[in-house]
């Protein structure tokens, strides 16, 4: 009977959101609550309300660039489409090309160089996590009293209890550890035999919850839980951290009828997910305003990288796609929604990176950010709430030094500045270089009527000239990065370089060690979770300490 309540409220919920409803219909009045009006919010209303905003930082997964209603979409998204007009649309966002490396740089305020996570993504397997001196968002937020509470996909490390969210500022951590899994079972395989599951609630497996709900439902069910119960009149942090609409393209029934008409499979599975998202989204949204905090509220949608066009996504007309450093890869679907903004209604052009949430949502929430900590990002709250010039001039995208070498490069092709057999990708003002291998380069056209897949692509295949390792691009004048100017401004490509090489001395040594096998979640009650234990780390060092001892001492008898 539980459960079909629960369906019966999704469907309600499903009708406000494709019926294209205004929150006015829901008879609320300005500044006016559901919970103001039953009463419901009057018990945990007691006390002064906080001049500090609750913010809500909403991260998708996957999402291409083209994939929401206002870029043009065959994709509905009335949610995001509504909240984004209301709010303010960034359309000079940039994340990084995986999952990692922007949760990582969002949740630190630091470039990958800095943190030692330059490299691919953190692996199930892989003794690995962001590093423990970094300072947090969360713990910074937790400072000046917020509430902080995770839902969704952490995938920034495990292999210790120390890296696990609720040890990295976090109140209440729901959710999964790894990259990717199955929607219902919550389960993944990282490789044959390799398999485990992945579903947590603070720091232990939720068996409890395994009831073969979809994920996205189930999140959302978990963050209306979260705000019913909370004061909304003491500050709350929520970072929900959705699964969808990244591989296994999974979603319910009822989310395909609108999508029968696309032929190619993944993109009709993909569209399907990605309604789902925008109910989900909508959901949380009421749920603000049912219970107190929606007056008082920051709401920051965005995406972690770009679309995987194999996987269903679609970045159209950028070029590339997630893993690459074309745009593609790492230019995002961004907004800012709050009663708040003094612009609303407003797009910003302005330049805008994810590490610029850390400082900006600290200064926002009257904290203080230490002089000691290196970051790399910026406030960029009157960037986006009033119009203003942004501070940030330059977006260092990465320096990878062990991603594979570009066959052809050399330090000769970077006028001694720069190796170019290096991946490497910057944006200074309105200029972008990429050196070395920056990944796969086509522009892949809208999918929604083909199953031909690649073969309708070799109309808009790129092929190089043997040795390429150098582009630059204005990316302004040329956002899809066709016409490629390195040839034409080499003394452009000469100043991008050596601002590359001054970021290259910061960078501290990469992270990415070999897998473990105790990780092997046979071995941990078939739960992904940490294997890693310090005592055994001292027993081991005790052993080899002991080993040496008796081994100087054999070899004194020797000498004697």
């Amino acid at each position: 009977m539980l459960a079909v309540g629960v369906l019966a409220g999704l469907s309600v919920l499903s009708l406000l959101t494709y019926g294209y409803l205004s929150w006015d219909s829901l008879g609320l009045g300005p500044g006016e609550t559901e919970a103001t009006r039953t009463g419901l919010g009057e018990e945990p209303g007691a006390g002064a309300p906080s001049s500090q905003p609750h913010i809500i930082f909403i991260l998708a997964d996957d999402q291409g660039f083209r994939d929401v209603g206002y870029h043009g979409s065959e994709i509905r998204t009335p949610t995001l489409d509504k909240l984004a007009a209301e709010g303010v649309k960034l359309e000079n966002y940039y994340v990084q090309p995986m999952c990692t490396p922007s949760r990582s740089q969002f949740i630190t305020g630091k470039y990958q160089i800095h943190t030692g996570l330059q490299h691919s993504i953190i692996r199930p397997t892989q003794p690995n996590c962001l590093p423990l001196d970094n300072v947090t968002l969360p713990q910074k937020l937790k400072e000046v009293g917020y509430s902080t509470h995770m839902v969704g996909k952490w995938h920034l490390g495990f292999y210790r209890r120390e890296c696990m969210p609720t040890q990295r500022g976090f109140d209440t951590f729901f959710g999964s550890l790894l990259g990717s899994g199955d929607y219902y079972t919550h389960f993944k395989c990282d490789s044959p035999g390799i398999c485990g599951y992945d579903l947590y609630e603070n720091d232990n497996a939720a068996w409890d919850h395994d009831n073969g709900i979809y994920s996205t439902q189930m999140y959302t069910q978990k963050v209306q839980q979260i705000l019913a119960s909370h004061n909304p009149r003491k500050p709350i942090f929520l970072y929900i951290a959705y699964q969808a609409v990244h591989s296994p393209l999974q979603a319910p029934g009822k989310y395909f009828e609108h999508y029968r008409s696309i032929n190619n499979i993944n993109r009709r599975r993909y569209a399907a997910m990605l309604a789902c998202l925008d109910e989900a989204i909508n959901n949380v949204t009421l749920a603000l305003k049912k219970y107190g905090y929606y007056e008082n509220s920051i709401i920051i949608y965005s995406s972690d990288n770009g679309g995987q066009p194999m996987a269903g996504g679609s970045n159209w007309p950028l070029r590339g796609s997630k893993g690459t450093y074309w745009e593609g890869g790492i230019r995002a679907v961004g907004f800012v929604h709050s009663p708040l903004l003094k612009n609303k209604g407003s797009v910003c052009k302005e330049l805008v990176h994810i590490t610029d949430w850390f400082p900006t949502l600290i200064t926002l929430a009257e904290g203080q950010i230490d002089e000691d900590i290196q970051l790399d990002g910026y406030d960029i709250w009157e960037t986006i709430s009033e119009g203003r010039r942004s501070p940030r001039v330059d977006i260092l995208h990465n320096i990878d030094p062990i991603y594979t070498k570009a066959k052809n490069g050399s330090w000769a092709a970077g006028y001694g500045i720069w190796n170019t057999a290096i991946q490497s990708a910057i944006r200074v003002n309105h200029w972008k270089l990429l050196t070395g291998n920056p990944g796969y380069s086509d522009w892949v056209p809208p999918q929604a009527f083909s199953n031909a897949g690649p073969n309708r692509w070799h109309n808009e295949r790129v092929s190089w000239s043997a040795g390429k390792t150098v582009w630059l691009f204005n990316i302004t004048a040329d956002p899809y990065e066709r016409v490629d100017l390195s040839a034409r401004h080499p003394d452009v490509v000469k100043q991008l370089l050596r601002r590359l090489s001054q970021f290259n001395k910061t960078a501290v040594p990469v992270r990415y060690p070999p897998k473990d096998p105790r990780s092997n979640p046979k071995l941990n009650g078939g739960v992904w979770g940490p294997w890693f234990k310090e005592d055994e780390k001292k027993k081991k060092s005790d052993k080899s300490k002991g080993a040496n001892k008796q081994k100087k001492n054999k070899n004194k008898k020797k000498a004697n």
